[in-house]
């Protein structure tokens, strides 16, 4: 699996002045303007577009379609439509880990602390990032379930439909704070490098790509923290969830926000 790469800090020609940036829809707080120049710089990567509105769909089509997966059940549903709130699942984490870890190639281009000395706070950012990100991610989520739909294939209720594709947008919202934390901690030329096969390894690790049935590997898979939000994604299909696995996105929902708040912090008062 591979995954995205940070959208490119914006060139000092192309960027706002400070007075623009720092103009806030409320207070000092986050900026309209600001906002939409991230959305922009999202929808103008091609890259980024690819494997955020490309990839899933892709993989859905050559791994979810099989005859045979259209017959066997899944819960309320078949294998095909397992497969695909799977893929949409993954299309979310893989954007919103991308969009949280691109301000490590912002801060190695000083787009960060130029940002500081504009009135834009430091947390608005943050909340300006993750934003962004989850746009781009519902874009992805979209576009995976509709590629499904069209195509005929995959077959649950009808609230599967709506609730499956619900949960796995704002489930990523976890992996925007993991691409944030990871994005404060690692260098730029390093972090997509790293971050693509870890979150390709988290995911199989986790049983988003297949059931895990029984054994040691089911029971290492509910320590990772792909794990949660795989079924908590697929629970409307009839399959159900555990405690388990709420605990697991709440547990590591709170250790990479810890991880992100405690980066940023350290990264914010440099001068």
């Amino acid at each position: 699996m591979s995954t995205l790469a940070p959208s490119p800090a914006p060139s000092p020609a192309a960027r706002p002045t400070g007075a623009r940036i720092g103009t806030p829809a409320v207070g000092r707080g986050v900026s309209a303007t600001y906002l939409k120049l991230e959305l922009r710089r999202f929808f103008r990567n091609r890259r980024t577009l690819i494997f955020s509105l490309v990839m899933p769909p892709a993989f859905f089509l050559i791994f979810g379609t099989a005859s045979d997966y259209t017959t066997q059940k899944a819960g309320n549903g078949n294998v095909t439509a397992w497969i695909l709130v799977s893929m949409a699942l993954y299309g979310a984490l893989l954007t919103a880990t991308s969009g949280g870890a691109s301000v490590s190639v912002e801060r190695a281009q000083g787009w960060t602390r130029q940002l500081r000395l504009t009135p834009l706070r430091s947390w608005a950012y943050v909340v300006t990032k993750i934003t962004a990100t989850m746009a781009l991610g519902a874009v992805s989520v979209l576009i995976t379930v509709g590629v499904g739909l069209a195509l005929g294939k995959a077959h649950m209720p009808f609230y599967a439909w709506i609730l499956a594709p619900l949960i796995a947008w704002a489930g990523s919202i976890v992996f925007a704070a993991f691409g944030l934390f990871m994005g404060y901690l690692l260098p730029s030329e390093n972090v997509m490098q790293i971050l693509g096969p870890v979150l390709a390894l988290l995911s199989f690790a986790g049983g988003l790509f297949f059931p895990l049935g029984d054994g040691w590997f089911a029971d290492v898979a509910k320590v990772m923290p792909t794990y949660g939000l795989a079924e908590l994604t697929r629970a409307p299909l009839g399959d159900g969830f555990s405690g388990w696995a709420v605990v697991n996105v709440v547990a590591w929902a709170v250790v990479f926000s810890l991880g992100a708040a405690w980066r940023f912090r350290k990264d914010t008062a440099r001068v």
